[in-house]
């Protein structure tokens, strides 16, 4: 199926509104798509249709610049994720074989270590070239391959995420039709670009015909000005971004601001009940890099009454929960969660396609009420079994963030010669505070084969670029801590 560049489209219908919003500049959608096209053309010159391009950048115009030109190019683009080493983006690079290496200029060193023989051009030589005209967007194609998004690796080496123009374009009809669509909508982009739940918000700001403001980075007291000086209406984060905004600033959120979309994995209860208590409109969603953003999300006019719920699933998806034993699950009965529809990649990189009818096994596990909500529990590699128990890391980490000196918590399981694993935390704190009053809280309200046998203060907590937890490495930290 094909249907009409969504850029293009935006273009000849809203030629002088704005459409990105960023670095000191503004640019129409007319203005982003003759720069996409050029963009396009250039990489024609370069690549031959069907090759891949990785894109190593920082947040900045000339990263949607590309990505709104590399299906005009006939191309697929593989964002990499700019805090990488350079030997994780030398297996990335190796795995996913790209023509071409489109760099930040100050990102040209880490670049070159990794990039072994793949030619390298820099994004600002690729982007502000002015010599050819642009090229004309064709169709788009629903069933090619749009982007290859690796995952972000928080369970061990990543895969990469094969993503088609439909499933791009199905996950952003499907948001639109539950969050709405307002004539004064902007989204604020804090996300990196090159994780899905960022590239997605360019991709719905074409598709919708909407500005994108546009940050470099995630910076708490900037995005608390633009949210009311840039009449910011949606903005995606995750957990521990809400958490920073919420503690340089007890002033109200702007009335103008809709909606606030989190992800990221489980959101503590305390978070939720302390954004209600500001009439802070907090939609929880769920979603992965292999669904090309949300699977599941809130209804806005759900977020207060449903704290914790990450909603229904978007409407072209499909969502089971599977019990160990292979059967759909009874109501509140957890499980792992399976989806199934338009939005879910047809496969990995190097891997055996899948069929557009087969269920896609999420390693998430969570339960759906007798309403059909979903409930995100906890990843089930994550899961720690203690003489016999299920464990919930989250449920812990929700324990220890309602601490009022704890600012963020991170909890693994370790190997016990009597118990099989402990639960072990490390948290980060706003105030002192000793082991023993933070164990004797967790004491007071959790079963006691709940409770960390130790927690650990350090300074931060591994995160990936994202803010997901990376819970394998601070697995492995506090196991070499104890040896």
């Amino acid at each position: 199926m094909q249907i009409p560049d969504w850029l293009a489209q935006q273009a000849a219908r809203h030629p002088h509104r704005p459409a990105l919003i960023g670095a000191g500049m503004i640019l129409t959608f007319a203005e982003l798509d003759r720069w996409a096209g050029m963009v396009a053309a250039h990489l024609q010159q370069i690549v031959s249709p069907g090759a891949r391009v990785a894109l190593l950048a920082r947040n900045r115009p000339a990263f949607a610049a590309v990505v709104h030109a590399v299906p005009r190019a006939r191309i697929t683009l593989v964002p990499l994720n700019t805090r990488l080493t350079a030997a994780e983006l030398a297996f990335q690079l190796r795995d996913s074989t790209p023509a071409l290496m489109i760099v930040d200029h100050d990102l040209l060193t880490l670049a070159r270590d990794a990039a072994d023989n793949c030619p390298i051009v820099t994004l600002e030589e690729l982007t502000t070239s002015t010599t050819t005209p642009p090229l004309p967007a064709p169709p788009v194609d629903l069933d090619a391959p749009h982007t290859i998004i690796y995952t972000s690796g928080t369970t061990g080496r990543p895969k990469g995420a094969i993503l088609t123009a439909g499933n791009h374009w199905w996950n952003a009809i499907g948001s639109l039709i539950n969050l709405g669509l307002h004539d004064d909508d902007r989204w604020l982009a804090v996300l990196p670009l090159f994780h899905v739940g960022g590239l997605s918000i360019l991709l719905r700001g074409a598709i919708y015909g909407i500005p994108v403001v546009l940050h470099e980075r995630f910076d708490p007291t900037l995005v608390r000005r633009a949210l009311s000086e840039q009449q910011i209406t949606i903005v995606s984060l995750v957990t521990v971004m809400l958490q920073r905004l919420l503690a340089i600033d007890p002033a109200p959120f702007p009335s103008h601001l809709r909606c606030v979309l989190l992800g990221g994995g489980p959101v503590p209860q305390t978070l939720l009940e302390q954004c209600a208590e500001r009439g802070i409109p907090v939609t929880q969603t769920y979603g992965m890099s292999e669904a090309a953003s949300q699977a599941a999300t809130l209804a806005p006019n759900e977020a207060l009454q449903r704290l914790g719920s990450a909603g229904k699933p978007l409407l072209p998806v499909e969502l089971r929960i599977i019990t160990p034993s292979g059967q759909i699950a009874a109501p509140g009965e957890i499980g792992e969660i399976c989806l199934r529809g338009p939005t879910i990649s047809p496969g990995y990189l190097g891997s055996p396609p899948r069929r557009p009818d087969e269920w896609f096994h999420t390693g998430d596990l969570g339960y759906l009420d007798s309403e059909g909500y979903l409930y995100v529990v906890d990843r089930r590699s994550d899961l720690i079994i203690t003489g016999g128990e299920n464990v919930y890391p989250a449920e812990i980490e929700a324990v220890l963030l309602s601490h009022p000196a704890v600012s963020e918590a991170g909890v693994v399981g370790l190997p016990d010669p009597e118990w099989g694993q402990r639960p072990v935390a490390a948290v980060v704190c706003r105030q002192p505070i000793t082991t023993d009053d933070l164990i004797a809280y967790c004491r007071s309200q959790l079963a006691g084969y709940k409770v960390p046998r130790i927690i650990v203060f350090v300074d931060e907590l591994p995160r990936t670029a994202a803010g997901k937890l990376r819970r394998y490495e601070l697995r492995a930290w506090l196991q070499a801590r104890e040896r």
